[in-house]
């Protein structure tokens, strides 16, 4: 299967970014996000938030069809210096297993390259992005919170 990891840079590969964005939530987080959260979250506001965030993503597309993204940046948690952040990477659930995503973070590492640190945020109970993080050797730190969207989000580091 032929995939290229690239800069999300046309309207096109932006609207499939927020297509993922939107399925690809109904695919991970249901039984863990409250149902309410899900049926209200629209293609439409996934659409407005990925015009409002074309920096800093990367896109997996096969063919003309994206498939997959990663979102990353400087870590802005106050207790937390000189750090890179994965803020968000999803893969559509019918490319799991397909490598899309190890390809999407070795991506994104290679452009937080410059940090020794790198952090993110995952729901407690999605054991699957939880397996896949620490197979990279990300670890708990033991900061957690509540979110606006019925689960709980823990903090997990990579210290290279």
């Amino acid at each position: 299967m032929n995939i290229v990891i690239k800069k999300m840079e046309t309207d096109l590969e932006i609207k499939g970014k927020a297509y993922v964005h939107w399925k690809s939530w109904r695919e991970a987080y249901s039984g863990i996000v409250e149902q309410r959260y899900l049926d209200q979250r629209t293609l439409v506001q996934c659409e407005e938030m990925a015009r409002r965030s074309t920096e800093n993503t990367l896109i997996a597309k096969r063919e003309d069809r994206v498939v997959g993204f990663v979102q990353y940046g400087e870590n802005h948690d106050g207790d937390l210096q000189n750090t890179g952040e994965i803020v968000a990477l999803y893969v559509l659930a019918d490319y799991y297993g397909r490598g899309i995503g190890d390809r999407l973070m070795q991506a994104a590492f290679c452009q937080l390259k410059m940090y020794p640190k790198i952090a993110l945020w995952v729901l407690k109970d999605n054991e699957r992005a939880v397996l896949f993080y620490k197979r990279y050797g990300f670890q708990f730190d033991g900061h957690q919170g509540a979110t606006q969207i019925g689960a709980t989000a823990v903090r997990m580091i990579l210290k290279r």
